[in-house]
């Protein structure tokens, strides 16, 4: 599992003082896009494979609130991958005591700039190889 750290700003709290629930998708994707450029594949390199991959889906399950400056752990792991759709996980903990705020998923496919389905392991095998590796690994844990 991908760990991505980061603390809460000022601007992404709502006037009640915690973070806007609106904000946990913005969160999901930062670990997202840090997730892929650890394994190599960060979108400015599968788009310029002509590849682009839009969010069919997001679920999210609020658990208890963040505030401003308070540090996260995201956890981020491929749920499931077959080729052509992706679901990525996500946990956020406060990194003082790990407690648990937030679960979700965000469901992907991959398709050319023109929205047509694409299978990943004819258009970009190596990355299909690190999607893979990382479901297995999370289907172990």
């Amino acid at each position: 599992m991908f760990e991505y750290r980061r603390k809460i700003n000022y601007y992404e709290t709502d006037k009640m003082g915690i973070v806007h629930h609106s904000n946990y998708v913005r969160l999901m994707e930062e670990a997202r896009v840090a997730f892929l450029n650890s394994i190599g594949f960060g979108y400015d390199r599968f788009e310029k494979e002509g590849l682009v991959s839009p969010v069919v889906a997001i679920n999210c399950k609020y658990r208890k609130p963040l505030e401003f400056a308070d540090e996260t752990v995201i956890s981020v792991c491929v749920k499931d991958f077959n080729g052509v759709g992706l679901t990525v996980g996500y946990e956020i903990r406060k990194a003082d005591d790990l407690s648990l705020v937030f679960t979700g998923t965000s469901e992907h496919c991959f398709t050319n700039p023109s929205l047509g389905i694409v299978r990943l392991k004819n258009a970009l095998p190596e990355f299909y190889d690190a999607l893979m590796k990382a479901k297995e690994e999370n289907q172990k844990n």
